[in-house]
């Protein structure tokens, strides 16, 4: 493991505060911190990759105007 030196501001104590109140040690909770961090911005980029790959299917498209109007026309009306 490779350490390392962090200056926090208020805002970023207070969350290590709230993660070591779990019972997590300052180490374990920087580290879960940054893992999760990690894994949000992955699963993000993946869900931009995939909604950008369906913008130019036109087959997708298509299918989902056609529901989008099947929806409009069951709503009820008033």
């Amino acid at each position: 493991m490779k350490a390392i030196s962090v200056r926090l501001d208020d805002e970023a104590e207070q969350a290590l505060r709230v993660l070591e109140a779990t019972g997590l040690s300052r180490s374990e909770a920087i580290r879960a911190a940054l893992l999760a961090s990690a894994e949000r911005m992955r699963r993000r980029h993946e869900v931009a990759r995939e909604a950008a790959a369906l913008e130019v299917d036109d087959a997708d498209r298509a299918e989902m105007l056609a529901v989008a109007s099947m929806m409009e026309s069951m709503r009820a009306t008033g």
